[in-house]
């Protein structure tokens, strides 16, 4: 058997393909505004976790065209070597000071983040509890660390307190889970998670990719949120989303980030972050803190949009946050939906299997402070007219 024979079997993409309804790597040429363009169509985009509108700032693109012109486009390193700049020390001296956090590692994605914290963390001997819905990078971070580990129900925590009875106390046990599911939109449950923790004996990471700059009434995410800041050990957080440009940080107490700096594999064999986009996280920080107009403005979208779509009769599932779900089902119809949604200007994301449940496929829409209400109810009528088309709605 060759070891490409399953490339083969892979028709997935070309069934899709020859329907006219494949909907991925979709070419844009302009920046990730409310309106892009698609080959020269203007295009409403709620598909972006642009959530805060930051990533055309002009602030944020002087702020990384500088650091062009000072330290050029790379670092040619690892940050353990020589790829340490004085921006990637003050990014996180202020993501720290952000956080309330002892100190703060940076990494040039947010999925290195995970892979590399998770499993270096997670030896033989230790156990991580998972919500079956934890975005790919933690799975992966765990399969990585050799520990063993037990998924729990998504958000059940009945499911999970059962799991923990029967924990060998041999074990370390953490607890790791999203803060914002990415696909669904809802929160973990987390007052419930941290009083687990406090009764179990276990520590707890929250992945707030899609928390970060979002949730809190700093910004701060999920925890703050809920007012439980000082419950969770480990946060991890992308600057792909709120933040406008790329890469991740991990924050904790001062001797667990010494010791990830030195053992996190994906950090450490990994090239930095380049400098301009160290710069441009700096940047957007800064207006995150200055402008808290803009959560406000994206809280006010969410809301509308949120009505609205209910109103309209879409399954919205049970989400809490700019990550707005419409539960379709069939993968067919989605991906018909996307198409047809993108014929009339709007751009959505179909999510299928293995990324969602098996006949839980879906659109997911999100918002960003920048959508003005015409953009909006552009939107709506589109919605409208094909989920009425597609027998959706």
């Amino acid at each position: 058997m060759d070891i490409f024979d399953k490339c083969e079997e892979y028709t997935l993409t070309r069934e899709l393909r020859a329907n006219n309804i494949y909907s991925y790597f979709r070419k844009i040429s302009s920046p990730q505004d409310p309106v892009v363009t698609m080959d020269g169509e203007k295009i409403v985009m709620l598909g972006s976790n642009n959530y805060l509108g930051l990533t055309n700032h002009p602030e944020v693109k002087a702020a990384a065209t500088d650091a062009v012109a000072k330290y050029g486009t790379g670092c040619a390193g690892s940050r353990l070597l020589n790829g340490t700049l004085d921006v990637h020390v003050e990014l996180e001296e202020k993501i720290a000071d952000f956080m309330n956090a002892d100190a703060v590692l940076s990494f040039s994605t947010g999925y290195h983040v995970n892979v590399g914290a998770i499993s270096c963390l997670l030896g033989r001997h230790d156990v991580a509890y998972l919500d079956n819905l934890n975005h790919a990078s933690i799975i992966d971070g765990v399969r990585l660390g050799f520990g063993k580990s037990f998924k729990f129900k998504h958000n059940d925590m009945a499911d999970l307190e059962a799991k923990l009875q029967r924990a060998d106390d041999r074990r370390s046990k953490t607890i790791i889970v999203d803060g914002v599911f990415s696909m669904e939109g809802d929160l973990c449950d987390l007052p419930k998670i941290v009083e687990l923790k406090e009764k179990y004996g276990t520590r707890l990471m929250v992945d707030d990719a899609h928390g970060l700059g979002v949730f809190g009434a700093n910004g701060r995410g999920t925890a703050e949120h809920f007012g439980l800041e000082g419950e969770v050990d480990l946060t991890m957080g992308t600057f792909s989303k709120s933040l406008a440009t790329v890469g991740g940080f991990i924050s904790g107490p001062k001797q667990v980030i010494e010791f990830m700096r030195h053992n996190a594999r994906s950090q450490i064999f990994s090239a930095a972050m380049p400098p301009p986009m160290a710069a441009a996280v700096i940047k957007a920080l800064e207006i995150v803190q200055r402008e808290p107009e803009r959560r406000t403005q994206l809280w006010d979208t969410t809301h509308y949009m949120m009505a609205e779509l209910k109103n309209l009769g879409f399954d919205t599932g049970s989400t809490d946050s700019p990550v707005i779900p419409i539960v379709v089902g069939d993968e067919v119809t989605t991906f018909t939906m996307v198409k047809r949604l993108q014929e009339e200007g709007i751009f959505v994301n179909a999510i299928v299997p293995p990324a969602v449940p098996p006949s839980e496929a879906m659109i997911r829409t999100s918002f960003m402070a920048t959508h003005t209400r015409d953009h909006l109810d552009q939107a709506l009528t589109a919605l409208a007219k094909v989920g009425r088309e597609l027998d959706v709605i």
